[in-house]
């Protein structure tokens, strides 16, 4: 409160931090680069190697960290119940050797840390984004997918309730849910025309996420203080 505002990465944080005591609190979310992340980077290639050579199965993706509060193995009863996916688990971290030792004999394919054009390629071959973690600040990655064109099956952390539109650009469901994991699942997997329709959706959606339109909103907030200063020191005057 010895601030003059303050700003939260995601409506759950902005309402923890009301509910300690702070009084001015606004949003500040991530942008994307809606360049960088963009469906056009889809890539045969890319998608053989992330689906281990079966391409016309529905594609599972995760990106991120792997460690325990990510709860990757809740994606494991996904694949035995709604028939035909392949999971792509991109990223590396403490959890990787034993998660690798829960999926074997899955249709799940580790393909380590990727950055640059190569994660663009990633996220757009596939045709969903699955995010079941128990911790979120805000979730960029989830808008990462969006803007390749995904729609998104994800527990409700951090700033996933900010930027998922339920039945419309994917759904989501209370961390530890692992029926309404796969429900999300099923409902998207559905169709290649519900996957398309949907992931055009998030993409739409991503677009107005830009890295310069959150910024714009900073600004604004730096203004409108800046004016109150002003207006205060005139009323002093």
């Amino acid at each position: 409160n010895a601030a003059d505002y303050s700003l939260a990465p995601s409506r759950p944080v902005e309402q923890y931090m009301r509910g300690i005591g702070v009084k001015r609190v606004g949003l500040w979310k991530r942008g994307v680069d809606p360049e960088r992340f963009d469906p056009r980077f889809r890539d045969a290639d890319m998608r053989a190697a992330l689906t281990d050579g079966h391409p016309d199965d529905t594609l599972l993706i995760y990106v991120g960290r792997l460690s325990g509060e990510k709860q990757l193995h809740h994606l494991k009863p996904v694949l035995d119940a709604v028939p035909g996916t392949r999971l792509a688990i991109v990223g590396n971290g403490p959890a990787r050797e034993s998660l690798e030792a829960q999926f074997a004999g899955t249709n799940t394919k580790f393909m380590g840390y990727m950055t640059g054009e190569p994660l663009s390629q990633a996220y757009a071959s596939a045709d969903m984004f699955v995010f079941p973690s128990a911790l979120e600040t805000f979730g960029l990655v989830v808008v990462e997918a969006m803007a390749a064109g995904l729609p998104v099956v994800a527990s409700r952390v951090g700033g996933v309730r900010d930027v998922v539109e339920e039945g419309r650009t994917g759904y989501t469901f209370a961390s530890g849910d692992i029926d309404g994991l796969i429900a999300g699942v099923r409902q998207i997997a559905v169709s290649r025309e519900r996957i398309a329709e949907m992931g055009q959706a998030a993409r739409a959606f991503a677009e107005t996420q830009t890295w310069g339109a959150m910024m714009d909103e900073v600004v604004d907030v730096y203004a409108r203080l800046i004016a109150e200063r002003r207006g205060q020191r005139v009323a002093v005057a």
